[in-house]
């Protein structure tokens, strides 16, 4: 009888099964808390509560179906992208770029955007010099620093050699003391974080040919934040150290996108002197008539103003700057931290209002770029589980995923096109890879995004019962549901094929039953747990049972899915994410590209 409540609910047809009769015993008063993704103009994702008769238990069966007639949303190809912050110049780490793991590592997330941009992108300054190693500092004794430095000329002379993709294999010992070199830098940029003062940062030739070649062999784009802090006396940006920048890679013919700045909101407590919204607005159209005047970059795409949380003041500087350069860029940016590092806890990672904070930063966003140019792309950049570099053991761990997941479905539900992962490698502990170059949770949640999620969003219906909630008590939904047509660079499924992907973050396993189109369909399991006896805290992952690491430098593992039978209803383990590809449900609108 409780699968009959749930087709009624669900506005489903009840099964020919059904027998006669059993419909009159159902009682008027039963309850829906289920979440529906349905076409609306600002991409609502709303809870819609029905009461339930008393006595009825939690553990009732979830049914799901999916409206595969057509999206309600498409995103960009390179929906799920990454960031790269400036910081691995002052540490060491962007010589370590043309590493084989890296490249095979970033290549597993390909196609995506590659932006290079921080919190020290507007005290990054470029100089046209192809050897570094005369300039180069760095904490440590001589002994070492003399040689580590000889080292990574030899390697540059080496990579210098090779024709296209420039790849490297540095020596263990290599590697270990750009460790040591780098923790010692840690407690520097630390330092410079928590006080807000921030030391200039020179970024050489050599560099940037290092952070292109990266981008390039990875299969990534590379979108490049330029100093908006270097102004003139009437506070307008000066674009000398731009242009240098601009011409050099203009002579390398770089095929590079642009920003200007980062958190503009936050300038007055790092200089003492603000930039409004008009004055950045101008600035953006300086930048776009520079690149005019650049061949190789009259077309290039130019992205802004990325503004930090969208609070009272900074809607006011988003506003003054769409009123003047709202037509200039190729899409609004902006960016999100979830809660601060230094206090995070393991279970606030678990906690669903915490997840449902992003929904009302979107609409502020939304309202102000669709009043003054209906339609313009919206990117979420600079995006991380936890402010101040993340905290060991939280934000780099198997817990921080349900953050990450529920994000990028939220956000791909409500239309936002790009979002940017902060930060690929070594910034704080919201990285995906660490400094042993091995991918953390997060990397392997991402690939398996990338490999089984293509760029249609499809409205999902679920029809379930949950406990009545205590008076004057609000229930979030604790077991999240997307639904994508499956990726089409994924020659292992037929088009028409759809992908579920859910967060379960109720203690106890959830049944789903596929309902509709998704009846009696062969379905492919993805469950992604923690690996070994750290839990929640675990750095490891396993799918389906199988824990996930690198076959070699060059090798990413098959990711292997586990059959179910046709018709076999879902159990969702507690605390969990998964991935389930239905199989030949030739959906009209997965059908065509």
């Amino acid at each position: 009888s409780e699968l009959i409540r749930g087709f009624l609910l669900s506005g489903m047809p009840c099964p020919s099964s059904c027998p006669p009769g059993l419909l009159a015993l159902m009682a008027p008063g039963l309850a829906l808390m289920a979440t529906f993704s349905l076409p609306s103009q600002a991409g609502d994702r709303r809870a819609l509560p029905v009461e339930k008769s008393p006595g009825v238990k939690g553990r009732t069966l979830i049914l799901l179906d999916v409206n595969t007639k057509s999206p309600v949303r498409i995103i960009s190809e390179n929906f799920l992208s990454l960031q790269l912050d400036p910081s691995i110049i002052h540490d060491g780490w962007l010589d370590f770029l043309s590493s084989r793991r890296l490249v095979t590592l970033a290549r597993g997330l390909a196609p995506a955007f590659l932006r290079f941009a921080g919190k020290r992108t507007d005290f990054l300054q470029f100089h046209n010099v192809k050897n570094p190693a005369k300039s180069r500092g760095g904490p440590g004794p001589d002994y070492y620093l003399k040689n580590y430095e000889d080292d990574i000329v030899r390697s540059d002379i080496a990579l210098d050699k090779q024709k296209g993709c420039k790849i490297a294999q540095h020596p263990d010992i290599m590697l270990e003391l750009q460790r040591e070199k780098a923790a010692q830098m840690h407690l520097v940029l630390l330092k410079e974080q928590f006080s807000n003062t921030y030391s200039n940062l020179t970024l050489t030739a050599r560099s940037l040919d290092k952070l292109y070649n990266f981008a390039d062999c990875s299969g990534l784009h590379l979108i490049f934040a330029l100093n908006a802090l270097r102004r003139n006396p009437n506070n307008s940006w000066n674009s000398s150290n731009a242009l240098s920048l601009l011409k050099y890679s203009a002579s390398k013919k770089y095929n590079i996108s642009w920003e200007l700045g980062n958190e503009p909101n936050n300038y007055r407590t790092l200089i003492g002197r603000s930039v409004n919204g008009s004055q950045l607005g101008k600035d953006y159209i300086q930048l776009r008539s520079l690149l005019q005047l650049i061949r190789t970059y009259s077309r290039a795409n130019l992205y802004g103003p990325n503004i930090g949380r969208p609070r009272k003041n900074v809607i006011a500087l988003l506003e003054g700057f769409m009123k003047v350069a709202g037509s200039t860029v190729d899409a609004v940016t902006w960016q999100h931290y979830y809660i601060d590092g230094r206090v995070a806890k393991v279970t606030d990672f678990l906690k669903t209002r915490l997840l449902d904070t992003l929904s009302d930063q979107i609409r502020k966003i939304q309202k102000v770029v669709n009043t003054y140019t209906p339609g313009k792309k919206i990117w979420l950049e600079g995006i991380g589980a936890t402010s101040a570099g993340g905290m060991n053991n939280l934000s780099d761990s198997y817990a921080a995923g349900f953050l990450w997941l529920n994000t990028l479905g939220l956000l791909a539900s409500q239309g936002i096109d790009v979002v940017v992962r902060h930060s690929f490698l070594d910034h704080g502990h919201n990285h995906l890879v660490d400094q042993n170059f091995n991918p953390l949770p997060d990397y392997w949640l991402s690939l398996l995004y990338k490999r089984l999620i293509g760029p249609k969003v499809l409205a999902i219906h679920v029809a379930g019962l949950q406990r009545k909630p205590r008076p004057g008590r609000v229930i979030r939904d604790k077991l999240r549901i997307y639904a994508h047509c499956t990726s089409y660079h994924n020659h292992n499924y037929v088009r028409g094929s759809i992908t579920l992907y859910i967060i379960n973050l109720h203690r106890s396993r959830k049944k789903i039953k596929l309902a509709g189109t998704l009846r009696d369909k062969i379905v492919h399991q993805y469950l992604l747990q923690p690996y070994g006896k750290d839990g929640l805290h675990s750095k490891s992952v396993q799918l389906n049972g199988q824990p996930l690491a690198m076959v070699d430098d060059g090798t990413l593992p098959e990711l292997k899915p586990r059959p179910l039978r046709a018709g076999r209803t879902l159990v969702i383990p507690p605390l969990t994410m998964s991935f389930y590809v239905v199989k030949n449900v030739n959906a009209l609108a997965c059908r065509y590209r």
